[in-house]
Formats: C-alpha cells, structure tokens, sequence
C-alpha cells in the first residue's frame, strides 16, 4: 500500500512539474489561466473549480470555471462569459469580506481547506446551497488557495470544489498532501502570471511608445499627417494577401505570428528618422517657401515695376507734351507711350500669375515654362539706390524652376536622410531576438527591385519580401494622400496607373504588385481611409504592368 502510494505521489509530483513548465512557455493569458485551473483539478482529481484574479478595485474576478459532473465550462478559452458578478473583498463600510471563504483566503493570505460545507459555521455558503438547491449537485469539499507572487503579493485565488476517491468516485476532503502540492502548483502559476502580466504590460508599453513617435511625426507635418499610422495597416494587409496567396511565386511564403507582429512593428518604425527633419523642408507646400512664401514679395516687386514703369511713362509724356507745344514733336507720341505702358501691365500681370502657377509643385514642369521663368528673372528693376538688378535672384529662379514637387535637389536630399537616420536609430536599438529584422524591414522601403534606389543600392534579391512589401504600402500610401503641399489627392484609378508604371520600372516588386491589384488591397485600404471622391472604378486590365 505504501509502494503504491509513494508511486502515485510521485506520477503527481511529475505531472505537476509537467504543468509548471507549461505554464513558463505559456504566452496566451486565457489558455494560461485555463492550465492552472485545468493542471490543479487534475492532480487533485477535483471535481470542479474556479479561479479568480484580484482587479484594481479589490475585487475576485470569475476568470475560469469548470465543473465535470455539471459539464460547466466557462471562461478562459471556452468563449462564454461568466455570468457571476466579481466578489468584493471589502464590504459597503470597508469593513474585510471574511465571510466569502475565496474573499477570506484572499485577505488572509492563508489557504482554507474546508471538508464538509454544509457543516462549516465560520463561512457563509448561502450562494453554494442555492446553488445546489437549483442544479442538484453536491458541494462539499473546498480547497481555496491564494495565489501569491514573487514579491509574495496575492494576485488570485484557486479554488476546488469536491475531491473524488480514485477508486469510488466519492467525494472526499481534500488531503494535506494534495493541498500541498496545489500551493506549490499555485506558486508557480502566480509567477507566471506575473511574468506574463509583465511581459504584455512591457509590450503593450512598448507598443504605446512606438506609436506616439508616430504619432509625433506625424503630428510634426500637417502634410503628412496619418502618414506613419497609415503605412503599417496597409503593409498588414497585402502581407496577409501574400501569406494566403495559395498560387504564383509567393505560395510557399509566410510568417508565423512573431514574425507578423515583427513586421507590424517595423511599419510603425519606418519613418522614425524624420524626427531630425527640419519642418522647413518637411512642410515646404511651395516652391519659394522659406519662413514664409517669397511669392509674395515676387508680387510686390511686379507691383514695384509697374509703378516704375508708370512714372518712366509719365516723364516720356511730358516731354512729348511739351514738344509737341514746341512745334518739335508730334502730341500723338503721348497716346503711343500710354498703349505701350497698358500692353506692359497686362504683361506683368500675365507673368506673375504665371509664377504663381509655377510656385505650386506639380509632377513635371516643361523646358518652356523654364525657360520662361529664366526670361522673366533677365527683366530688369530698379533697387533701393537706383541701381538697375534682375527682377528674380538666382535662388528664385532655381526654386520656381524645381521639375518636380517644391523640393530643391539640396532639400530632396536632406528629406532622404531620414531613412538614414532611420537605419541608425532602429541599429542601435538592442532588439530581443523576435524583433531582429526590424531594421532591415523598417529600412528598405525607399529601395527599388533594380538597385537604384536608396540608401544601400539594393536588388530585390536581397530584400526580404517583408520588406518589398512595406515599398508598396509607403508608396501607395503616399500616392493616394490628401496632405501633401504639391499635389491633389488622387483618385484609386490614377494611383494604381502610377503605380503600375513604377512597377514597369522596376521600382516595386512584380509579384507582390499582383496580389495587391488582384486581392483588392487598394480597396479595402481605401475603404477606410480614403474619400469617398477617389474611390472611382478601377479597370484593373488597364493598369500597366498587372498580371492577372
């Protein structure tokens, strides 16, 4: 009987450090709680039980219940609510809640071990008898352990109801040695509560973190607002179209859970480095921006050479008046120089309203409009000392001059520093190893598949495809916003034109561009971020480059 005996302590006793070192692995907080519950019942050969976690406002919340002779499941991973109200430790006049024996446990730190109910007179089992009043059942033994952590503060309570012979399947007390094998088991599962607790406290921390750097970049730019908050949905969601793509080259890609949130993070990541970008350049909405738009004083100077130009006419008028009274000149010449000063006007006019045209960026600008530019700089004006000066400095001609956008090559430069910057910051950063690819996604999202990109020059062969993905996101991203200073918003058709002639580029990944036209990507994003004015019908057989 005694062999016997010690060989069932001991199948207990490895079976309970079975369960401890599952509860260590266990990241799921449900599936966790579920283990301590389901592991306790198990080498108590309990009947029933329940577990409790302590909330903020110092009460027993119901988080698991299950019961074998009433087929009860509730909490955890079952999917169905407890339908039971969390307990009070504390009652109406704070005085302790000493008659609830889980409340009692809890407040005593001191495991209760109960053997009969309906015997006890230090408890109140009024709600136990109810109970078995309305189901039929039995609740006689109790085993109610406090659940305390490393810094012994009790973070739960695990609590048996009715422990069964092996042999006869009646309800017996629980034994000193099952209770002290399920305060060893209750032991372990606090610290992995509390580790896991911590873990998701530091994640969810960390995550707040990431994204209030977001956050602020994007707060930085009102030209790029909701950009860094944009780019990872639209990465997640053509990652997840490849990894369920089932056909193509990509059918045999994908990314286990860990390696998706690695990727979720490096597209909150992306554009750290523009914390180090001058507003200036950031949020330069016109060609002639500075501190403020210097087409204003473009205007001023056209107004300025106008009234220089009237009182040239002025004086030419009264010398032709007074020739003309002199016999030596003929009256007409004052009517011809009026003319000519009118046909000047509407000139300046036409030209300044072509300069402020051309201070808005737009995607090209021709050589004619150039060269115009250059013309109209080449006219002359009067200074402060009378000294006569081009009618544009260099430094305008040169910015109203930008083909593309209202970035100077100078300032294109420093706005692609970021990704720099970027690659720095995410490299210093000491990542545990789920995270290590954080940088090498985060940073390749201004590469292009044929090495001309930036900053490493690399080929689509050595960039990840997680990588290749977050190109797309930041580039459609990027094509359908509504912020930016030099263009309008474009529609879903225009964009994808776009796009798909980059792709004929080879400044996207083929493949991925494929599954983003052909899983509707594009709409699903814009479905929730776009206007309802750029949502238009696409044709998706005449976007360039798509491979159905």
């Amino acid at each position: 009987m005694t062999d016997r005996h010690n060989h069932y302590l001991l199948k207990r006793l490895e079976r309970i450090n079975a369960i401890g070192v599952a509860l260590s692995a266990e990241r799921d907080n449900n599936r966790l709680l579920e283990m301590i519950l389901l592991g306790a019942k198990e080498i108590t050969n309990a009947d029933g039980g329940t577990l409790y976690t302590i909330t903020d406002d110092k009460h027993l919340k119901f988080e698991i219940m299950s019961n074998k002779t009433l087929n009860i499941a509730m909490g955890g991973t079952t999917g169905k609510d407890i339908p039971f109200l969390p307990l009070p430790l504390y009652l109406e006049d704070g005085s302790p809640n000493l008659s609830t024996v889980a409340a009692y446990a809890t407040l005593n730190d001191k495991t209760v071990n109960i053997e009969n109910a309906y015997q006890a007179q230090d408890f109140d089992f009024t709600g136990t008898r109810k109970f078995d009043e309305k189901t039929g059942y039995h609740s006689q033994s109790f085993l109610t352990i406090p659940m305390k952590n490393h810094e012994a503060e009790v973070i739960g309570v695990l609590q048996l109801i009715n422990a069964m012979d092996t042999e006869t399947q009646q309800i017996i007390p629980f034994s000193a040695a099952n209770q002290s094998l399920v305060e060893s088991l209750a032991s372990q599962a606090a610290v992995a509560m509390t580790n896991h607790n911590l873990i998701e406290g530091l994640k969810g921390l960390f995550e707040a973190f990431i994204e209030l750097i977001a956050e602020a970049i994007d707060q930085k730019s009102p030209y790029t607002g909701g950009h860094c908050r944009r780019v990872p949905e639209l990465t997640m969601l053509l990652a997840q179209a490849a990894i369920d793509t089932k056909t193509g080259p990509l059918k045999d890609f994908s990314l286990n859970e860990k390696e998706f949130y690695e990727l979720k993070i490096a597209g909150w990541l992306h554009d750290c480095g523009k914390v180090t970008t001058p507003e200036s350049v950031m949020d330069k909405p016109t060609k002639l921006s500075a501190i403020f738009d210097r087409i204003q004083l473009v205007d001023q100077r056209f107004e300025l050479l106008k009234k220089q130009a009237e009182c040239e006419l002025l004086k030419k008028q009264v010398e032709a008046l007074c020739k003309g009274e002199q016999g030596n000149g003929k009256q007409a010449d004052f009517f011809v120089l009026q003319s000519e000063f009118e046909v000047f006007k509407l000139k300046c006019n036409d030209d300044r309203d072509f300069l402020r045209k051309s201070n808005f960026g737009g995607e090209s600008m021709t050589l004619e409009d150039q060269q115009r530019v250059r013309d109209i700089a080449a006219i002359t004006i009067l200074n402060a000392d009378g000294d006569a000066e081009p009618f544009l400095s260099e430094n305008e001609v040169y910015n109203l001059n930008i083909a593309r956008g209202t970035l100077t090559g100078e300032e294109r430069e420093v706005i692609n520093n970021h990704i720099v910057v970027t690659i720095s910051m995410l490299e210093s950063l000491p990542y545990p190893k789920a995270l290590k690819r954080v940088p090498e996604y985060a940073c390749g999202h201004h590469e292009r598949m044929d090495g001309k990109g930036y900053p490493k020059g690399l080929t689509r062969e050595q960039m990840s495809v997680p990588a290749r993905v977050m190109g797309i996101a930041d580039i459609f991203e990027a094509l359908t916003s509504k912020d930016r200073p030099y263009k309008k918003a474009k529609t879903l058709s225009e964009s994808l034109h776009i796009l798909g002639k980059m792709n004929l580029d080879h400044h996207i990944d083929p493949d991925l561009f494929d599954i983003f036209v052909r899983e509707k990507i594009y709409l699903k994003y814009a479905q929730e971020f776009l206007e309802p004015e750029q949502i238009d019908d696409v044709d998706e057989m005449k976007i360039p480059g798509y491979q159905p």
